[in-house]
Parts: structure tokens; C-alpha cells; sequence
């Protein structure tokens, strides 16, 4: 068993690409199984505001910066 990278001889770093090319392609699969593709999100509604009574603000969090 090797301890160190820089000891590790060609068969240990080739393990070591093939776990990673692994873990990459299941990482993948699992982002693309997971997005949505349902064609209802392509789909905009349009939503009306309409404006209510006006409303008096007397204090702000902004903080002044000098």
C-alpha cells in the first residue's frame, strides 16, 4: 500500500483517475436526473398589480456611509 502520492506507482494513480471519472459521472447523472423538464415551466403568466393605498415610511435600515 502506497502512503504518498509521489511513491504511489501507475497502477495506484490509475485507480485513482478511474474512481474520480466515476464519481464525476454519477455526480452528473444524478444533477441531469434531477432537473425538471416538465414543458409547464416554459409557460408565462401574466400577473397584475394594481396599487393599494400609499404608505408612509419612517425609518430605513440603510446605514450612512461617510
Amino acid at each position: 500500500m502506497n502512503h504518498s502520492i509521489y511513491s504511489a506507482d501507475r497502477m495506484t494513480h490509475l485507480k485513482i483517475v478511474v474512481v474520480a471519472l466515476f464519481a464525476g459521472i454519477l455526480v452528473a447523472g444524478f444533477g441531469i436526473a434531477a432537473h425538471n423538464s416538465s414543458d409547464d415551466g416554459y409557460t408565462q403568466t401574466a400577473r397584475v398589480m394594481k396599487a393599494g393605498k400609499p404608505v408612509a415610511i419612517t425609518s430605513s435600515g440603510t446605514s450612512m456611509v461617510r
